[in-house]
């Protein structure tokens, strides 16, 4: 089996649901919701909302400094243009393509961050269901053991009349 799921119309009885399946001993991490409105005002909301990408994008632009300092002045070092009086290395031309590489290092950072976090390109099909997008709210599990089925089903559909979906 690859998941099981449950659709409701009120976010009431998706935050039921959820507490309903915490209760059963399933992390965060094992329990799937799927809306297509906004659920900020509920604590399930809050489960993924930590992220450290902001660490990651400055560690990237302050590696894409380090390496745009270093390439340009090694390359001008590398092949010195003697130019009267003027040092070689030319810090105020240098901070265009600091400036450059900063922003790519960030960029790129955050981009893989992207990627890594919400699991792109994805390795197997994700739990959905077409009424999603006509309102319905999506709770459910992915994988569930063998043994935890009938606790899962019926922490599901306990306090609601939700049906019950296999896939």
């Amino acid at each position: 089996m690859k998941g099981i799921y449950a659709l409701y119309s009120e976010f009431d009885a998706v935050q039921q649901a959820v507490d309903n399946l915490r209760a059963v001993g399933l992390t965060d991490p094992e329990i799937t919701v799927i809306s297509s409105e906004p659920i900020e005002g509920y604590r399930f909301h809050h489960r993924d909302h930590a992220t450290s990408m902001y660490w990651i994008a400055a560690a990237g632009a302050a590696f894409g400094l380090a390496f745009a300092t270093w390439l340009t002045r090694m390359t001008e070092l590398a092949w010195p243009l003697p130019t009267g009086n003027m040092p070689i290395v030319a810090w105020w031309p240098n901070l265009i393509i600091m400036f450059e590489m900063t922003m790519l290092g960030a960029i790129l950072a955050t981009v893989v961050t992207l990627l890594v976090t919400a699991r792109l390109p994805a390795r197997g099909p994700a739990l959905y269901d077409p009424a999603v997008a006509d309102g319905q709210i999506l709770v459910g599990v992915s994988q569930p053991a063998d043994s935890n089925v009938a606790a899962i089903e019926r922490a599901l559909t306990a306090d609601t009349a939700a049906t019950i979906k296999r896939v």
